[in-house]
């Protein structure tokens, strides 16, 4: 099998020697003798443009990654925060330049568009809303992002103008170039939607800080916090909404971005409250040579209606001044997988009768869940252990009598009052039926001994069987 090597990326010097991408490196060798190379690092690279990606985000939340050298950002709504479109396009390239990193940007209302300009255009190109048509005619068909064969096709009809393909019909056209080149012009002048894999969830919801000198002081940190927290607050409340996800992330001078995120167990738009929640995480926080830019995002976001302040002072408090702020203090602290709430479930096995359930986890349609409670005959102890514990030198009477005696951890309790017996079975319809055992049928006792301690024991299996010796056990206390 023959190799050939090829230029995978080439500088700017190179470029203007006509050494070119995809060129063979033999053929750059007899251009520029004395051409020095170095070993392609495509894992590096992914690495690297991921990293720039996150970086990024301090100018927009929706941040695509283009391979292998691009990068696509969103920035619908977010550029009134620098003063307008080319603000924000002059900021981004000084601070490029600054890391030394060779770019070419453009803004445009179609991700195909901006590529198109970006890559053929003018450098800082920025399209008027609805006028990137106007900027694409004199590009090269190539800015349409076509495969090899379409672009030899068009390479062989002379076509050298994407104005020469925006005059041909959309039937002939489709016809000799196919319905994918057809797409792509479509993409670029806004006719068709272009689906961008971001590297996280794209949200309109996002605020931003900036500062003249870099802040490193814990004060400060808390500060901006605050600040930042209560600005993207503002529009929420202004649209009515609430989010149940925050994420901040603070922007050092060297380029890492540092996130922190915390959750709602009720969408909220309360800045003091949130802001709270973000403060003991503040400490994680390194700021090296300090921090340059804050930014804010909301997730989960949904409308929630507004309000009004108690008038009576003495009520009850509701569960989003009260509740609801003690649970989220609680999960940010031990995680959300430690605070839950116990919900009944429809099985008479009891240690399948109790399932967890988010504090206020809505049901299905987003309305409040159904509250459901235990079966008032069937009474389950406070405490039910993970798994059974055996009990020894059970006495009883006749074999279907609660115990009057049982040793437990080495303690023995003699029975003064006693309930029962309930009689559980195995849920044979979930399996299969010759799977069904007499050693799975229960026989529950609620006993109390002679201290007032009560118990809720249980023998396993059924006496008269030769095979099988019936077993005690202890499943739970009461109190």
């Amino acid at each position: 099998m023959r190799v050939v090597r090829r230029l995978s990326a080439v500088s700017v010097e190179a470029v203007r020697l006509g050494l070119r991408a995809g060129q063979k490196a033999t053929d750059a060798a007899a251009l520029v003798p004395d051409l020095v190379t170095a070993e392609a690092e495509p894992q590096a690279d992914a690495e690297a443009l991921a990293a720039l990606a996150d970086w990024c985000v301090r100018f927009s939340p929706a941040v695509a990654i283009d391979a292998p050298d691009g990068l696509f950002l969103d920035v619908t709504g977010v550029d009134h925060l620098w003063g307008g479109e080319a603000a924000m396009l002059t900021d981004f390239s000084t601070r490029l330049a600054a890391n030394g990193l060779p770019f070419r940007c453009a803004i445009a209302d179609t991700p195909g568009a901006a590529w198109a300009l970006a890559h053929y255009g003018q450098d800082g190109a920025i399209a008027p809303p609805g006028g990137q048509a106007e900027l694409l005619k004199p590009l090269p068909p190539a800015a349409l992002r076509l495969d090899t064969e379409t672009w030899a096709q068009v390479e062989r009809l002379g076509l050298r103008r994407l104005d020469q393909l925006m005059s041909i019909p959309r039937g002939p056209f489709a016809r000799r170039f196919g319905r994918a080149a057809l797409t792509r012009l479509d993409q670029a002048l806004g006719r068709e939607r272009e689906a961008l894999t971001f590297r996280r969830p794209p949200t309109p919801w996002f605020a931003r800080l900036a500062f003249a000198e870099p802040i490193s002081a814990p004060e400060d940190m808390a500060r901006v916090t605050v600040d930042v927290t209560a600005k993207l607050c503002a529009r929420l409340e202004t649209q009515g909404r609430g989010a149940r996800r925050f994420e901040i992330a603070f922007h050092r001078v060297d380029g890492k971005a540092l996130p922190l995120s915390i959750g709602l167990s009720l969408p909220g738009r309360d800045p003091t409250r949130i802001a709270k929640l973000f403060a003991p995480r503040l400490d994680t926080v390194d700021p090296g040579f300090g921090i340059e830019v804050v930014t804010l995002t909301a997730q989960d976001v949904e409308p929630i209606s507004g309000r009004q302040a108690r008038l009576d002072a003495a009520r009850e408090a509701s569960v989003e001044e009260g509740l609801a702020p003690l649970v989220d203090r609680l999960v940010n602290r031990l995680g959300a997988e430690r605070v839950w709430r116990a919900q009944p479930v429809e099985s008479h096995v009891p240690e399948l009768a109790v399932g967890r359930e988010r504090p206020f986890a809505p049901a299905a349609g987003g309305k409040p869940a159904e509250v459901r409670t235990w079966n008032r005959e069937a009474p389950r102890p406070a405490r039910l252990f993970r798994r059974p514990e055996p009990v020894e030198a059970v006495m009883a009477l006749t074999p279907d009598d609660p115990p009057s005696q049982f040793r437990w951890r080495g303690q023995l309790h003699r029975v003064r009052r006693a309930e029962g017996p309930e009689r559980v079975g195995e849920e044979w319809w979930k399996g299969a039926i010759e799977d069904v055992r007499v050693e799975h049928v229960r026989d529950y006792y609620r006993v109390e001994d002679e201290t007032g301690a009560r118990f809720w024991l249980f023998r396993a299996g059924l006496y008269g069987d030769p095979d099988v010796l019936p077993k005690w056990w202890l499943h739970g206390v009461f109190g």
